[in-house]
């Protein structure tokens, strides 16, 4: 079958409509966290140290499994491309049965929350408020698997706009939920940390229900949830394949900004403040190259499905292009005013505010470098997933943070006395050869689909 090749004015305009929802829906997913983070800390402070501490248990053992979420887009996405209703029914199908089986299988340990939380050395009023939220969010496991599992296949299918508005209304839902139980208003008792816990709970499933009642109303053609229960080893062992890497290589990240984290601990407190300010600016506008990410994904997908290298290139070519004009944007901004950004964040009254703004306004201008680097390497893994390309992905991702990234910032920070600077100096190293290695892999693979498609 004969396609009509696109121009790169084509593909950004296919990947601008595809991947702004997907932006708008991961800002609005960001401003989530943030109102939980701001809420529980009017309340108490005790409570924000326990939310934050069980919160990150949570994620550390959420993201794994939501790799084999991930995983269904680029399977999505080619057999949607080839038209084979039935391939997107059992790839989803299997989907979902693998993040249930994870979701039961890790949910036992959160059962011994406090105790492994006080085995590690955290302050005892703050491990059993933990083992409070715990004891609810545990219940959020499966739900927010579901729901990942739900955003990979709809965007797969370029039903986007859904995902926007059913994570806009969870926002919306969490702050009003929030404000009623945390704090006891409009005659609800006051829960404090457990009504911080309910809610994430209620807005959770509610994603869920949206997703999957938006699916089975406007996409019927794919009976999504017929004969459910019906194994397809083949197509789990696939997912499985493809998702496990996906899940490693989140976790390898996500691990890196934590170890970074207690590594500043190390240097002062005023750093480590300074550090997680920087970090809340430069995660916020990742969510915009993880959008354009995303689309990526999807329409590399698609790309394979139709073994149309030209395509894969130019699409890689434009949305690469994209998230870097984006990140040149947001590093004009950080090195054209750090230090206001920074006092956005910062109490007048607080007595290290001028020692805070100096440390912070010196992080923003190393993440304006940070984000070209973050940028490159999120495109990357992105076309990577989508032309069902994840293992080696993972190792060289690995290498890059772990081996390379952590270690040059221990050096930078501490061997040659750069502090905190030279902390964020040594994750810029690591996430630059993650950059290298992975688009050197990707313009590697779409040659081999090149091969491919030519004739002998």
């Amino acid at each position: 079958m004969q396609h009509q090749t696109q121009t790169y004015r084509d593909h950004m305009r296919s990947i601008w409509v595809l991947g702004m929802p997907l932006i708008l829906s991961n800002l609005a997913q960001f401003a989530i966290t943030m109102t939980d983070t701001v809420m529980l800390g009017w309340y108490d402070v005790t409570a924000l140290a326990a939310s934050t501490i069980a919160g990150t248990m949570f994620f550390v053992i959420f993201i794994v499994g939501a790799g084999f979420a991930q995983a269904l887009t680029p399977l999505v996405a080619a057999a949607a491309e080839e038209g084979d209703d039935t391939q997107v029914r059992r790839v989803t199908r299997m989907g979902l049965w693998l993040s249930i089986f994870y979701g039961l299988a890790v949910t036992i340990p959160f059962f011994w929350a406090e105790e492994i939380l006080l085995a590690i050395g955290q302050d005892p009023a703050v491990a059993a408020l933990a083992q409070i939220y715990l004891q609810i969010i545990i219940w959020q496991m499966i739900p927010a698997l579901i729901v990942m599992s739900m955003k990979s296949f709809l965007a797969a299918l370029e039903h986007t706009a859904i995902i926007l508005w059913a994570t806009v209304g969870a926002a919306v839902l969490n702050a009003i939920v929030n404000h009623v139980l945390i704090f006891g208003n409009w005659g609800a008792p006051e829960m404090g940390i457990r009504g911080a816990a309910i809610a994430s709970l209620c807005v959770t499933i509610f994603s869920a229900a949206v997703l999957v009642i938006y699916t089975l109303r406007v996409l019927p053609q794919y009976q999504l949830f017929k004969n459910f229960w019906r194994s397809d080893t083949e197509i789990m062992a696939r997912v499985f394949r493809l998702g496990w890497p996906i899940g490693l290589t989140s976790l390898a990240e996500g691990g890196l900004f934590s170890a970074s984290a207690v590594m500043m601990g190390w240097i002062g407190a005023v750093e480590l403040a300074a550090h997680g300010i920087a970090i809340q600016l430069a995660s916020m506008a990742f969510m915009v190259h993880i959008g354009f990410s995303q689309a990526a994904t999807v329409r590399a997908g698609r790309a394979l499905g139709r073994r149309d290298a030209v395509s894969l290139r130019r699409g890689g070519i434009a949305a690469i292009g994209m998230s870097a004009l984006f990140a040149l944007l947001t590093s004009g901004v950080f090195v054209l005013m750090p230090e206001f950004l920074v006092s956005l964040f910062i109490d007048p009254a607080e007595p290290e505010r001028l020692r805070l703004l100096g440390i912070g306004a010196a992080l923003v201008m190393v993440a304006a470098l940070f984000q070209i680097v973050d940028a490159a390497q999120v495109m990357a893994l992105g076309l990577l997933r989508g032309v069902q390309d994840t293992t080696m992905p993972m190792l060289m991702a690995t290498l890059s943070y772990w081996v390379v990234g952590l270690p040059a910032s221990y050096v930078f920070a501490f061997v040659l006395g750069l502090g905190a600077v030279g902390l964020w100096l040594g994750l810029v190293v690591g996430l630059a050869l993650a950059a290298i290695l992975l688009m050197w892999r990707f313009w590697g693979r779409s040659a081999h689909i090149q091969t491919a498609r030519t004739p002998a």
